[in-house]
């Protein structure tokens, strides 16, 4: 297996095949791919898409390697962009993650990995999609810690709470809930359906962190009802509003590589390598989905 890894800070299995890429002064992308590659290469793209122009890029990487003639193309893809939009809230809205998912279908890639997506929408949408769940990833965050309650953030999380539960030996899962208003998107009214926690440590465990509202308001709400430490593991982290709130907030926070390399004293950041390696081995036609 040949890499072109797109992104030159994420080499998940390696570095990449050679290649040079810019943006015309008209906004379009451009890619030529420098080392030579054959039709028995199997050739996988990697890369981070955190603007609509990375899928563009994604696209011509492909559409280059066919035209040197290689026929076996997976993409890697772990954070599925815009899949937190897998439904219209309100009218006028696009359903934006069909979109990217048309757009990457088109390239017929014989596999796409995606990291614990946000809902089963997305491998619904995805032709020859392999997922991988975030188990691992979160029982390598909690050795060590042995007696905790699990958090799952809203009713939406909470199969995927079972589980993981089941998987850890987890006895404990604590369902909580909010209101989102889905015009403004202010968050309000958060909720932990359980009795009084006694000084128990609280992880909380979920796909995305994005501002960190969610997870604030839930650690007050813990608080409330008397949690001990509190911890964060989130697979896909952004942090787009920075980590001085989160930091004072919670005893750990984890999340993995699969957005943006992030270097901060509040984060410990996980490669995402050894999560995803399962699904670069050969399954039969019928286990795929």
């Amino acid at each position: 297996m040949k890499f072109l890894n797109l992104d030159n800070q994420f080499e998940p299995f390696g570095k990449s095949i050679e290649f040079e890429h810019f943006t015309f002064t008209g906004g379009e992308p451009h890619i030529k791919i420098k080392a030579p590659v054959t039709t028995n290469d199997k050739v996988t793209i990697t890369t981070r898409i955190r603007q609509f122009n990375d899928v563009g890029l994604v696209l011509l990487a492909a559409d280059a390697l066919r035209r040197m003639g290689v026929e076996k193309l997976h993409l890697l893809l772990p954070y599925f962009p815009a899949a937190r939009q897998d439904r219209v809230a309100v009218t006028g809205e696009a359903l934006s993650v069909k979109v990217y998912a048309d757009v990457l279908n088109s390239a017929g890639f014989d596999s796409i990995t995606i990291l614990d997506p946000h809902s089963e929408v997305t491998p619904a949408l995805l032709e020859n999609v392999r997922v991988a769940n975030n188990h691992q990833f979160v029982a390598q965050c909690l050795e060590g810690i042995t007696d905790y309650a699990l958090i799952s953030p809203d009713g939406g999380a909470l199969k995927k709470a079972y589980r993981l539960a089941q998987f850890l030996g987890t006895q404990q899962v604590v369902e909580c809930s909010k209101h989102r208003d889905v015009k403004t998107g202010n968050l309000s009214g958060f909720a932990a359906y359980t009795d009084d926690l006694q000084g128990k440590t609280c992880v909380i465990v979920d796909d995305i962190c994005d501002g960190g509202g969610t997870f604030l308001g839930l650690a007050d709400e813990l608080k409330r009802k008397n949690a001990g430490d509190i911890y964060l593991i989130v697979t896909h982290g952004i942090f787009s509003n920075g980590f001085d709130k989160l930091g004072q907030t919670f005893k750990k926070i984890y999340s993995t590589n699969s957005f943006s390399t992030i270097q901060n004293e509040a984060l410990i950041q996980v490669p995402i390598t050894s999560f995803v390696a399962r699904c670069f081995q050969p399954v039969p036609h019928q286990e795929r989905t």
